[in-house]
């Protein structure tokens, strides 16, 4: 039996020149092909994430000062291919994970990267000078700074790594330990000023979300003339492709243009590229391009194109109303591609806004993942659930970050917009692909990589399809569904989560499309979904009804105050309710906070506005939860 010590695990080879970046049992077999080598002046992280909407990050070493390159570059080796000591982590008490995420490794080095500018700075020019004495200027420095508690935080605990990882390393640099692992981290945190993340998001305005929300789900029901718009132009410019030079095609040539030509008509244009429209007119008339050149040429028909630019219909039927009335005369072979685009756009909104999933959740959604429900043994029809995964906070059993992440214990709910959304989508894309696969969605221009659109691509999209939708609503007459600039800024798709929880907590009516389906979705998302889900939309709708409650409770303290009275059979617990009123003053509400306010039902009064009364909630006696009573008030 031997005696010799068993080699620690946890300890890092130092690595040669062509090392691999990324260690082959980290990689992802999608992005495996673009692992570097160690000595590349850019190192991509791709490799490390199977998550379909993350973009593939990189690390560009010219970002890091000359004389800490080396040093930095182990640095981050170690950080990607080690993992923290089990003891270590259990000393720190904290949610420090062993591993961490492609986006938390980049932003990491990008953090130590700023470490290594201020010590050049002050003329240190290695870690090894960086003692724990340094820390603590750079702390001080940090605690000066006009960054946010959390910011700084995020900076220390990168620090933290920092050193926790040269402990592993082959080649210590010798950097100080951290001062705030003995001292604590409060003596460089600001104070605190918000929640930050989703809870600081604003969401989007009613008259905003109503009208966006309609068009969405009116082009999704216009998918049908959408997607044979599509196939047709598809077909056409097939066709066009493969036309052989006839007599039949000169002859079809001559009878297509010939009479536009004689008449001074409006000539198929291509207003993207200011020209003819030759491959549409080869798809019509069955001309190859080469006889179309020389017909334009000799007719003048480019000048003539850009002087009278015309349509490209095509000879498919309308089947698609707005307004009780067709929507299009003909479907145009120029837009079948935008169209295209913004009922990508459409489905987007109408599942990030009306399940309540994070936008990388609903990127990350595949064909077949809301089956249609199958009959009970009553023969009763259940509500269509949808199968998702969830990457924000997939772990392992370890606490290391999942990239793919792990599909949700508790499915979503779907309501029918959402399902008609996805069955659009699933006609979109191949079958067993992702709902928003790019090389489905990408159409004017392939694009490299893997996955599905990307979520910073999302805004531009959004706004597009707002302009798209206004231009539709004053072509039609509908100036009423015109959707006007949130007053808070661009229309992010990470601001749909928090409207959700927003718009039922406060329950707004008119503007707002659907005022009936807000109450099914609230009855869906807080009574079958979240109130049973990790991870789900419950704690944000929480802490809305919790902020919704404090404005209603202030309103009433302030009528109450300047002479403002109040009847009913609860009036006498309104008052009091109304007295306690300046508890809510000054209060940071979280999720925790809210469900402990939320227990206190002497607090909870309820205002509609849109009805002349005020609610003062209490389960046991709320008409709205008698055992078997279907339809609440």
């Amino acid at each position: 039996m031997s005696t010799a010590p068993e080699a620690d695990s946890y300890l890092l080879p130092l690595p040669m020149p062509h090392s691999p970046i990324v260690p082959s049992h980290l990689t992802t077999p999608a992005h495996v092909h673009l692992n570097g080598r160690y000595v590349d002046a850019v190192w991509s992280l791709g490799p490390l994430t199977a998550n379909p909407s993350t973009s593939k990050r990189a690390i560009h070493w010219r970002s890091c000062p000359l004389a800490f390159r080396d040093e930095m570059r182990l640095a981050a080796w170690n950080l990607i291919n080690g993992q923290l000591r089990p003891t270590f982590l259990k000393a720190q008490g904290t949610t420090l994970r062993a591993r961490i995420s492609l986006g938390t490794i980049r932003s990491t080095v990008a953090l130590w990267m700023d470490l290594a500018k201020w010590l050049e700075a002050r003329n240190i020019r290695s870690l090894a000078g960086c003692d724990t004495g340094t820390l603590h200027d750079y702390g001080q420095h940090l605690l000066a700074s006009r960054f946010k508690r959390a910011h700084v935080q995020k900076i220390l605990c990168a620090l933290t790594r920092l050193w926790a990882f040269d402990q592993l390393s082959g080649r210590p640099t010798g950097v100080g330990k951290p001062p705030w692992q003995e001292l604590g981290a409060d003596d460089y945190l600001p104070a605190a000023t918000t929640t930050g993340g989703e809870n600081s998001t604003e969401p989007l305005a009613e008259q905003t979300m109503g009208p966006l929300l309609i068009w969405a789900m009116r082009l999704i029901d216009l998918a049908d003339d959408i997607l044979a718009a599509w196939a047709e132009r598809q077909r056409l410019a097939n066709a066009a492709r493969t036309n052989v030079v006839t007599q039949a095609s000169r002859a079809a040539l001559h009878a297509y243009l010939d009479p536009l030509i004689a008449a001074q008509a409006p000539v198929p244009a291509n207003p993207s590229q200011n020209g003819l429209a030759r491959v549409y007119i080869g798809g019509i008339t069955g001309a190859t391009r080469m006889q179309i050149d020389i017909f334009a040429q000799r007719e003048g028909l480019v000048g003539a194109a850009a002087l009278r630019p015309g349509p490209c219909p095509m000879d498919i039927p309308v089947a698609g109303r707005i307004a009780g009335r067709p929507w299009r005369g003909a479907l145009d072979f120029n837009e079948a591609a935008t169209l295209m685009r913004h009922l990508a756009t459409a489905a987007f909104i109408a599942c990030s806004y009306l399940t309540g999933m994070r936008p990388g959740e609903v990127l990350g959604l595949r064909t077949g993942c809301c089956p249609d429900p199958k009959p009970d043994a009553k023969g009763k029809i259940g509500r269509y659930l949808i199968r998702s995964h969830e990457y924000k906070t997939a772990t392992d059993d370890d606490g290391n970050h999942l990239s793919a992440g792990v599909e949700r214990d508790v499915p979503w709910v779907a309501i029918a917009p959402v399902v008609n959304a996805i069955r659009v989508l699933e006609r979109m894309v191949p079958d067993g692909r992702l709902l928003f696969d790019h090389d489905a969605h990408e159409l004017h221009k392939a694009r490299s990589g893997t996955g599905s659109l990307k979520l910073e691509g999302f805004r531009p999209r959004i706004e597009q399809f707002v302009a798209w939708a206004n231009a539709e609503a004053t072509a039609h007459g509908l100036t009423g569904e015109v959707i006007p600039p949130d007053p808070d800024g661009h229309i992010g798709a990470a601001r749909f989560r928090r409207s959700l929880a927003w718009h039922i907590a406060r329950r707004p009516n008119g503007l707002v499309a659907l005022a009936i389906q807000y109450g099914h979705l609230s009855t869906a998302v807080s009574g079958n979904y979240a109130s049973r889900g990790r991870g789900g939309i419950q704690d944000l709708i929480d802490i809305e009804t919790v902020r919704a409650v404090a404005d209603t409770v202030a309103d009433l303290h302030d009528d109450l105050d300047t002479g403002g009275g109040v009847s009913g059979p609860a009036a006498r617990r309104a008052i009091n309710a109304a007295a306690t009123a300046p508890r809510f003053a000054g209060i940071v509400i979280t999720a925790t906070t809210a469900r402990r306010l939320l227990a206190n039902e002497n607090a909870m009064i309820y205002d509609n506005p849109h009805a002349l009364l005020l609610c003062h909630y209490k389960r046991d006696s709320a008409l709205c939860h008698r055992e078997g009573l279907k339809d609440n008030p």
